[in-house]
């Protein structure tokens, strides 16, 4: 295990790409076999199911340890899906508990934009960057969040997520393959355009991005 130092300037995770903070933790892995690279705590398993040799075990690779591919629960808040076991003989830990489904009778009362910004949110959700997010709350606490929704050709919703010293943006496209990918990041909040600090979504306790357009009564 090591430690981010200011002399190692400005090092990224090798698996999620993020930028990894001052006195933050890494594990040390080797892709190769040769080079080292840091990883940050909440990459770990997906560099061991690549095959990545972790500093300080044996070199010698062990057989029959069959590798499983992470999965991350999807959760729509529209429909109101539910997350179920990764593996069949893997134990799953009890979900955290998700809001109910939204009324129909809400939904319809919703624009076509708002409907969007809950689409936006749940794509958002069912990413891998959900997990950068909550692995850097874990650090300086619970971020402001924002959806703004761009008008075009092909609408697209940026998300942008902020803490005083640190943010990301993020733009969804409908349909895309890769639908949410990360677009921006910086660490003055004066940088953001003010239309993306009207801070109208916020993270649950389970660290998904909910908008405000849920909220209504």
């Amino acid at each position: 295990m090591a430690y981010v130092k200011r002399i190692d300037g400005s090092p990224t995770c090798a698996v999620c790409r993020r930028t990894l903070l001052m006195g933050e933790r890494t594990v040390r892995y080797s892709p190769g076999g040769d080079d080292w690279v840091d990883v940050c705590p909440l990459c770990t398993v997906v560099a061991s199911e690549h095959g990545w040799l972790k500093e300080g075990t044996p070199t010698t690779p062990l057989v029959g340890v069959r590798r499983r591919r992470l999965r991350i629960p999807a959760i729509t808040l529209l429909e109101g899906r539910r997350p179920t076991a990764a593996d069949d003989d893997v134990p799953a830990a009890a979900p955290p508990t998700l809001p109910p489904p939204l009324p129909e009778s809400m939904v319809r009362r919703m624009s076509s934009e708002e409907q969007e910004l809950v689409e936006a949110a749940d794509l958002f959700n069912e990413s891998a960057f959900r997990r950068t997010i909550a692995g850097i709350a874990k650090s300086l606490g619970d971020p402001q969040a924002s959806l703004v929704h761009l008008s075009g050709t092909n609408p697209e919703v940026v998300i942008t997520i902020a803490w005083d010293i640190s943010w990301y943006q993020y733009r969804v496209v409908f349909g895309s393959g890769q639908p949410v990918r990360l677009a921006e990041r910086g660490y003055e909040l004066e940088d953001l355009d003010a239309r993306f600090t009207g801070w109208n979504a916020r993270f649950d306790e389970a660290m998904r991005l909910v908008p405000d357009a849920v909220l209504l009564d």
